[in-house]
């Protein structure tokens, strides 16, 4: 890792590439010269890799636009991000040749999210089929230390790869409530988790005489996430469900408008009779009940088709309302390896709708307090019942 002593070069590198690719020429209203002389010297300062990327933050957060921040090696967001671009730019492959072997962008982990609240930490969300799951991990548990360390999501798990590690975790505010937990961190590739975390979400809830299906798409950066789900609907698990729920819940956006076509565009269906008489009939829409789960952490494209599904009545919009998070974003390779993510373009819908800072408010609001949750999700059990109930006024 380059010493500190060199990271003034990070703020210079930092501050130019806003000043040249940032999508307004007039920063919002900012006085973009002025921040840069107001921060050079606090940044120079700091004392730590982290403090001088925390005021490089705040300095960016300035502008008050999504899709801009600094990025350092310590985050898992950095190999999250680096998953989704560094298979599409071949310059930032070229810039990083040697930093990842065979081409995996690799960190340790257990899987989850966390979010700060009043001073302590909770999982927030949890990648389904990671080891925080099958380490008994729940949403709502605040981390009180990691091998009697305080919790850091990278360095807390970095050298401890397959081996067990035991997290002390409080699962109600009641401090009696303690126990130790053991998990066994493993690497995450930044390029593969997400599909892999897709495939392990599905499920088929079985209610009232009715089949649900479920499908957790945590990133939609990319055609195989699409791929994945038409496949399951058409061809795979959830073929034969009675209604489906969409869950667009944290991860990243990316997702293409085009992704609506699977409910909204019309086709023939396709009907095989084999020798024995046998009939299989596949139709390439789903022409069923459907019902999208969303949270503040639904970013990006992911806004766009809650606003679609909501404008063109599509399904219902479940959770709570998202971020305002819609502007297209583009990463670039600082001189510390860390990676600045910038707003280089405006993102409009439909020609005149602008969601950057307004957002999507859900057709049910369903608060979803993390701390203590004890693993209950109310935003997944009211779209479960959003779409039962759908499947039987469809039956009367």
């Amino acid at each position: 890792m380059p010493a500190l002593s060199t990271q003034p070069d990070l703020f210079d590198a930092v501050w130019e590439t806003v000043n040249e690719h940032f999508y307004d020429p007039n920063f919002n209203g900012v006085d973009w010269i002025t921040l840069k002389e107001q921060y050079r010297l606090r940044v120079a300062q700091a004392s730590s890799r982290v403090e001088k990327a925390a005021l490089i933050n705040e300095m960016l957060s300035e502008l008050k636009t999504s899709h801009t921040r600094l990025y350092t090696v310590d985050e898992p967001e950095y190999y999250q991000l680096l998953g989704i671009f560094y298979p599409r730019l071949p310059e930032l492959r070229s810039q990083l040749q040697g930093t990842f072997p065979n081409d995996r962008v690799e960190y340790a982990g257990i899987g989850i999210f966390t979010s700060e609240i009043e001073g302590k930490t909770f999982i927030k969300a949890i990648l389904d089929g990671s080891p925080a799951v099958a380490g008994g991990l729940q949403v709502g548990d605040q981390i009180l230390s990691v091998a009697d360390q305080p919790f850091h999501a990278i360095q807390s798990f970095a050298s401890k790869v397959d081996q067990p590690v035991i997290l002390l975790v409080q699962k109600s505010a009641d401090p009696g409530s303690q126990q130790e937990v053991t998990v066994t961190p493993k690497l995450f590739d930044g390029i593969t988790m997400f599909l892999d975390a897709m495939i392990d979400s599905l499920e088929v809830i079985e209610q009232s005489g009715k089949q649900i299906g479920y499908i957790h798409i945590w990133s939609y950066a990319g055609d195989q996430y699409q791929r994945k789900l038409e496949e399951e609907l058409i061809y795979g698990r959830l073929r034969d469900v009675d209604a489906l729920v969409l869950d667009l819940r944290e991860g990243w956006g990316g997702a293409p408008p085009t992704a609506l076509h699977l409910y909204t565009a019309r086709g023939p269906s396709i009907t095989n009779i084999g020798r024995d008489g046998t009939a299989s009939t596949y139709h390439s829409q789903w022409e069923k009940p459907v019902v999208m789960l969303v949270n503040e952490n639904s970013r990006s494209a992911k806004e766009i088709l809650a606003y679609s599904f909501q404008h063109y009545d599509i399904g219902a919009v479940v959770g709570s309302p998202t971020s305002g998070s819609v502007v297209a974003g583009r990463p670039f390779l600082m001189p510390d390896d860390s990676l600045l993510y910038v707003a280089v373009a405006d993102v409009y819908v439909d020609e005149t709708v602008r969601l950057e800072g307004v957002g999507v408010i859900p057709d049910m609001v369903i608060p979803f307090p993390i701390a203590y949750a004890q693993g209950v999700d109310p935003q997944k059990e009211q779209a479960i019942a959003t779409a039962l109930v759908k499947t039987l006024r469809d039956d009367r």
